[in-house]
């Protein structure tokens, strides 16, 4: 069965951000992942992890002026010098806390704008991270988001997104596949995570259509985790999902498919 690591950003919501470490390690998970954890001090953030006995596995790297709709920095040109301090900045949290897996959000695509001129921006900055970030031994991963949740999101598909990795070439750049948002775009999940398996560097869970726990709705994901162990998985698989109510109550899934 794959490791599940709690998403605070997400779960556990009925307490404060710094006391969602705790709540997740007595609800029995090993690790958490978030959004953002800039909003506080890295000092804390370190500290609620180790105070919590937690392993820290994934977080997203600064995503420029979020509470304004921006979603990511990495396709947007003229934004550059923000992007890679960004960088810096995320490899100060990452190098504190133990995190292995940072994710760059690749931003929407305004109307109208040329598709190709964002893809080589992305491109170029993709290539600048993933050098910062090999130099701590650490992946950088970029993800095909649906555009129903993030209208007009750069990068959409599992497709796309591996034919930049491969582009790349960075042994470090891999692509986060997220089964809700692959099976919004589209679907045929199974073939699809055999198909690129070797370039897949984080896994993210959640029903479809409702971004609830992982038992029910369109997506078998029991099926899903067997197949994982079948194919060696050995990463985390975030639960990025909204509980329906309560966290601990919503917890009976991990249980029923262990």
């Amino acid at each position: 069965m794959p490791r599940f690591a709690a998403n605070l950003s997400m779960m556990f919501n009925e307490v404060p951000f710094p006391e969602r470490f705790a709540a997740a390690a007595k609800a029995g998970f090993a690790a958490v992942e978030f959004l953002f954890p800039y909003d506080y001090p890295v000092a804390d953030v370190t500290r609620w992890l180790k105070e919590a006995g937690l392993n820290s596995a994934l977080f997203n790297m600064p995503p420029g002026d979020w509470a304004a709709g921006e979603r990511g920095l990495a396709s947007l040109p003229g934004r550059e010098e923000e992007f890679r301090a960004g960088v810096v900045k995320s490899l100060d949290y990452a190098l504190s806390m133990g995190t292995p897996t940072l994710h760059a959000m690749s931003g929407l695509l305004p109307e109208g704008a040329e598709r190709s001129r964002h893809r080589a921006v992305l491109v170029d900055n993709l290539r600048h991270a993933a050098k910062a970030l090999a130099e701590h031994g650490l992946t950088l991963v970029i993800e095909p988001i649906n555009r129903r949740d993030i209208p007009g999101y750069f990068l959409n598909t599992q497709a796309e997104a591996h034919a930049i990795r491969e582009e790349i070439g960075a042994a470090n750049l891999k692509v986060q596949m997220d089964f809700y948002h692959a099976q919004i775009v589209e679907g045929d999940l199974s073939t699809t995570l055999k198909n690129n398996f070797e370039g897949i560097g984080h896994i993210q869970v959640a029903s479809v259509p409702d971004r609830h726990e992982p038992d029910a709705g369109e997506i078998n994901y029991r099926h899903l985790f067997r197949l994982l162990d079948e194919l060696g998985y050995s990463g985390w698989v975030g639960c990025e999902y909204r509980p329906r109510g309560k966290t601990e109550d919503g917890l009976v899934w991990m249980k029923e498919m262990t």
